[in-house]
């Protein structure tokens, strides 16, 4: 069983903070990509794991297709965002190496698979405690980022990382969309699942530090319960049941949850960007 003396921060990156720009030499001159070992994959491309040739240490290698001039733009903005973020439940950017099709970014390696897994694993069923644990977690390096001015804008739980397959530590991935925030700037999201996406995302709304705690909110709805709260028979149905935040409690699924952990999502799950609580208001929620 659980106790909260498990609620401990997850080991740092086994390097110190470093701030990478790209270089221009081969990746393969350096590390050995282990092209059998599929780490993830998604709109950019796919993470292996690889191994750095002069140390043997392990790291995950994500290559980025960049087939134009606005690709490459894009994943330097992912670099320079990451520089940015030091903190214990973000990944860490190593290195990144450049070529003419493609970046390859060398990221710290987490080896527990991704946290929507844990989700679907009914073989061990997640408590409410552990949807506390991870929570914290996920607020913490939240907040943390949104106190560096950086908005993820892409937070499900495919991109979140658990640093095991026993504890309740995870590590956020995956900033390629992310981008700091500039008050009063309309930021356009090319969107791939509908049922993570915040009202003022499809709206094409202006998006703050409100439009990442949405999607906590589905994060630990989804936690609880191993539903999605908006999802619909078709992509417009999802979309039509988020912007008219059309959702419940299944009383199958949500029978057994504590009053403070509905009072949570319901703190989180708010059409009006201004009704949700702030990353570091949730640290502070009784549920927490």
């Amino acid at each position: 069983t659980l106790s909260l003396s498990d609620d401990r921060p997850p080991p740092p990156a086994p390097f110190p903070h470093r701030i990478v720009s790209t270089k221009h030499f081969m990746v393969s001159s350096f590390y050995t990509i282990d092209n059998s070992s599929l780490l993830g994959g998604g709109r950019f491309g796919r993470v292996h794991k690889c191994t750095e040739k002069a140390t043997g240490l392990t790291y995950a290698a994500k290559i980025i297709k960049t087939k134009s001039l606005r690709d490459k733009e894009e994943v330097k903005n992912e670099i320079s965002i990451m520089n940015q973020l030091n903190h214990t439940n973000l990944i860490q950017l190593y290195e990144a190496f450049e070529a003419k099709s493609s970046i390859t970014l060398i990221l710290e390696y987490v080896e527990g698979g991704e946290l929507f897994d844990r989700i679907l694993d009914d073989a061990s069923p997640l408590m409410e405690l552990d949807g506390i644990l991870f929570t914290r977690q996920i607020c913490e390096g939240v907040n943390y980022m949104h106190q560096q001015y950086v908005l993820h804008l892409d937070l499900k739980p495919e991109n979140i990382l658990c640093v095991n397959q026993v504890t309740n530590q995870i590590k956020i991935i995956d900033f390629g969309l992310a981008r700091r925030y500039k008050p009063r700037e309309r930021l356009k999201v090319h969107f791939g699942t509908p049922e993570f996406l915040a009202p003022e995302v499809i709206n094409y709304d202006f998006v703050s530090f409100p439009t990442d705690m949405w999607s906590v909110g589905i994060i630990v709805y989804m936690l609880l319960s191993g539903l999605s709260p908006f999802l619909g028979g078709s992509d417009t149905e999802t979309m039509n049941n988020i912007l008219c935040c059309d959702w419940s409690f299944e009383e199958e699924s949500f029978g057994k949850v504590s009053r403070d952990a509905k009072d949570f999502v319901k703190s989180l799950l708010v059409k009006e960007k201004g009704g949700r609580l702030s990353a570091s208001e949730c640290l502070r929620h009784p549920w927490l």
